[in-house]
């Protein structure tokens, strides 16, 4: 079995900055991708960026520039720094990672989620 856990939420006011990070533990043969979505209330949830793993990233428009994200040597963490933060990036984030479990499966999986406030 696999479990995402994301840390690094909070509360900031616009203009600041925040690092999430989330690891994947249990047992599996390689993360394929892993990445960052977001969900405001009354909104759909949204891919904020994903990592690859052969290091390719995709991003949002709306973060470019803004947020990185990143992975670990292990390829079992995933980070998305986060600068500039602006009162809409405020949502619950969600890690995201698409797993080789073992030979012949893949499957999605989500953290809990991690709240992100940014105060005008």
């Amino acid at each position: 079995q696999v479990r995402l856990v994301e840390s690094g939420g909070g509360l900031v006011q616009a203009g600041g900055s925040l690092t999430l990070s989330c690891t994947a533990s249990g047992t599996f043969l390689r993360v394929n991708a892993m990445g960052w979505f977001r969900q405001a209330p009354g909104k759909q949830r949204e891919l904020v960026a994903r990592i690859t793993s052969d290091a390719s990233t995709n991003y949002a428009d709306f973060v470019k520039g803004r947020f990185t994200v990143s992975k670990d040597n292990t390829e079992r963490s995933v980070y998305l720094q986060m600068n500039s933060l602006k009162p809409e990036d405020t949502a619950v984030y969600y890690c995201n990672a698409v797993i080789n479990d073992y030979v012949l499966s893949v499957n999605e999986y989500w953290g809990q989620g991690t709240q992100v406030t940014v105060s005008s």
